[in-house]
């Protein structure tokens, strides 16, 4: 078999490995299905055979399924009943393991995700080892579907809904040690004595009956409308949803229907249950987005697809860190947490160490919360060095500048760090808006001169933005990408231009809110249809937390640079008004679109009211949504088809995990996909119509879109452009 290996003691007791041999991990896959059914078979039909512990060969458990293979069987609009037929192998195949008649264990030696827990909660009892770095959990609503083969169902029987269903709607991982405080582990042991333990429980004479098929099973603490209890768990579970979803993701209500309707049936047709909406998931566009972004292309991503080939792997043992402002001071911890040699560099030794506070804070926090003990993070803050000095840059293999975003200041800092570091060194520079080949030219090697764009707070985004400028080397995308791999990010990798793609979209996305307080809309519709649709923030909070003097600037230097190929908009003048006169500068400033209490708290500052006023005809909640999410996907395809993107998937992984656009939609340009190209088109030119020329369409989406390609069908091709 390629899948699982069957040996059985001199007491009787089978021992199933799990390990595909193809593998790194164990998932579910339909060859160890397909030996997995014949295993149980030899188990359940050998009378020598007392009972059986399935383990792993390998360092986890079971990642869950492949999900590689269920993204391509994901299809839109298509019968439910199709799907329901296919998939429903796998749930049959766990039923028929606990009803085989002999006592099953899970050795549980580390990480069980998704099927894999269902396969461990199928068996009859749990052993796992306390591994605090495994993770147990069903995180299978994270990507837009529900656990199919029986999770909705067995672990509200194991542990009640009240516990059953935070891990359910969330996808919430748990260590092996709180798993078994919950009772979804039933022993835990030392690592390596899972195996000895799961053989002595049959020994001791473990029975090979679920609790769930003896007679009289309840589910603990109660189920059903006629139970208190569980009334009160379903109406917090429904406003719970209301609060998180915005009715955005069918997986939280699916879950939730399926837990309620299976709960109160016997557990064969509580597994019909939540096959149907299992079903109902794979043929819902939602699941495919995320699956397709947040597993599939940030997988890739992660795993440096856009990397050069024929490159050397390189590792950063050295860093340069110039400017220890919030950035610079998030590079560094990052960097230092990855074992890296930091060098802090700012204007005086103070500033540098003032950086430095920023990693102690982090760390302190760590350690209050049990997280980290005190010798791990004084290991950590040992690795950044503070200096005013650049000659302490010498022997630094990369080197990052996160200074103020000024073209002088970053010349200057250029220069001073090339005549210090060597030859082999690469430069890069976190700028948000600044385009990398005019930067370069203040350098002496611009073939080693890169974009590295952070986002804040280092420490928690996930992205990290690769510019390319005109001269910028394989090497030096290769380097950069393997640094990024080494702090645990995920890169995308963009072309030169202004604004790069993440930061100009982003602000397609801003200054359209900006727009419609222009025009009189509400500015409380305008940020709570924002976050309605699933951004995580309104347009107008978002602009005061950047602060508007920069967002100010920034359009007054590209209004500059661009002269009369500059295009206005509505929002410039609201800008220029709020800064200039009205001395609004943004959240720092204690004053911007909000206004701002000393105990944290904000509202709407009232006097908006008097400086735009309201109109008297307000838009429907629709067309703002529409407005705000179409300004957004017409400029990724802009930026797609302009050569400043190379394929969808940047463009989709770099929007979700970039700036907050709605997961369920699968990012920018999956979202035009998930409306339909066509339908987008002729909305998109309804609003051209109506608001001007940003919602204009560009030649080759239109051009897809009278013909019936997608921007993935002609990625798959190897036409990633859809320039016309």
């Amino acid at each position: 078999m390629n899948t699982l290996d069957i040996k059985t003691d001199s007491n009787g007791i089978a021992l199933i490995t799990i390990d595909l041999k193809d593998r790194s991990m164990n998932v579910v896959s339909p060859e160890f299905i397909a030996e997995f059914d014949q295993a149980i078979d030899q188990v359940a039909g050998d009378e020598n055979i007392k009972g059986a512990v399935v383990a792993s060969g390998k360092s986890s458990f079971i990642a869950g399924a492949d999900l590689l293979q269920i993204v391509d069987e994901i299809d839109p609009g298509a019968d439910p009943k199709v799907a329901f037929a296919k998939w429903s192998g796998l749930q049959q195949l766990y039923r028929k393991l606990e009803t085989c008649g002999k006592p099953v264990v899970a050795a549980i030696n580390g990480t069980a995700l998704g099927g894999g827990l269902e396969l461990c909660l199928a068996c009859h009892y749990r052993v796992a080892a306390d591994n605090p770095r495994a993770k147990l959990g069903q995180p299978e609503v994270q990507v837009g579907l529900l656990p199919g083969a029986g999770g909705t169902q067995r672990l509200p029987r194991l542990i009640g809904l009240e516990a059953a269903l935070p891990l359910l709607l969330q996808g919430t991982h748990l260590s092996p040690a709180k798993a078994a405080e919950l009772g979804i582990v039933d022993l835990l042991v030392e690592s390596g004595q899972e195996i000895d333990a799961a053989k002595q429980w049959i020994l001791d004479g473990g029975e090979a009956v679920q609790p769930w098929d003896k007679k009289g099973f309840k589910v603990p603490g109660g189920a059903g409308l006629m139970n208190p209890k569980a009334i009160q768990t379903q109406m917090f579970g429904v406003a719970l949803l209301q609060k998180t979803t915005n009715h955005n993701y069918p997986a939280p209500i699916a879950i939730m229907s399926a837990v309620y309707e299976g709960s109160v049936l016997p557990i064969d047709t509580a597994l019909q249950i939540e096959s149907k909406y299992f079903a109902e998931m794979l043929t819902n566009v939602v699941a495919r987005n995320m699956v397709r972004t947040l597993f599939v292309n940030k997988g890739a991503a992660d795993k440096l697809v856009r990397r050069p080939q024929g490159i050397d792997k390189s590792k950063v043992t050295k860093l340069g860190v110039l400017g220890a402002g919030m950035m610079g001071a998030g590079i560094a911890f990052v960097s230092a947490r990855a074992g890296m040699q930091v060098v802090l560099l700012d204007r005086s030794k103070d500033d540098a160490e003032k950086g430095k506070d920023y990693s102690r804070k982090l760390l302190q926090k760590r350690i209050d919360r049990g997280r980290m003990d005190a010798d791990a993070a004084a290991e950590i803050l040992e690795q950044i060095h503070t200096t005013d000095d650049y000659a302490e840059l010498d022997g630094c293999e990369y080197v990052i500048e996160a200074v103020f975003e000024d073209r002088g200041i970053k010349a200057d800092v250029t220069a001073k760090t090339e005549a210090v570091i060597g030859s082999d060194a690469i430069f890069g520079s976190n700028t948000s808006t600044l385009p990398i080949t005019g930067l370069a030219e203040a350098s002496r090697r611009p073939e080693s001169f890169i974009g590295i764009h952070f986002f804040s707070p280092v420490d928690k985004m996930p992205l990290v933005e690769v510019i390319v400028g005109e001269k910028t080397s394989d090497k030096a995308i290769a380097r950069t990408l393997d640094y990024i791999q080494q702090i645990r990010k995920t890169p995308i990798v963009v072309n030169d231009s202004r604004g790069f793609y993440t930061s100009r979209v982003f602000s397609t996305f801003t200054r359209e809110g900006i727009a419609m307080l222009a025009e009189g809309v509400n500015p409380a519709l305008i940020e709570n249809v924002a976050k309605h649709a699933g951004m995580p923030v309104g347009p107008l909070a978002v602009t005061d937390e950047v602060t508007l003097e920069l967002a100010y600037k920034i359009g007054k230097q590209t209004k500059a640079d661009l002269g009369d190929d500059y295009v206005a908009t509505p929002a410039d003048d609201v800008m220029e008004k709020m800064v200039v006169e009205l001395d609004r500068r943004g959240k720092r400033f204690g004053a911007g679109f909000y206004e701002y209490s000393d105990d944290g708290s904000k509202r709407l500052w009232p006097g908006l009211a008097q400086h735009f006023s309201p109109s008297s005809e307000q838009p429907s909640p629709e067309e703002v949504k529409t407005r705000l999410l179409y300004v957004q996907a017409i400029d990724a395809a802009r930026c797609l088809e302009e050569g400043v993107l190379t394929h969808p998937a940047d463009a989709d992984v770099g929007s979700i995990f970039g700036w907050g656009f709605p997961p369920y939609t699968g990012g920018t340009l999956s979202f035009i996909e998930t409306v339909g190209l066509k339908a987008f088109v002729a909305e998109a030119d309804r609003l051209a119509k109506s608001y001007g020329a940003r919602f204009q369409v560009p030649d080759g989406l239109r051009a897809m879109a009278e013909s019936g390609d997608t921007y993935y069908g002609l990625a798959g091709k190897g036409e990633a452009r859809s320039a016309a």
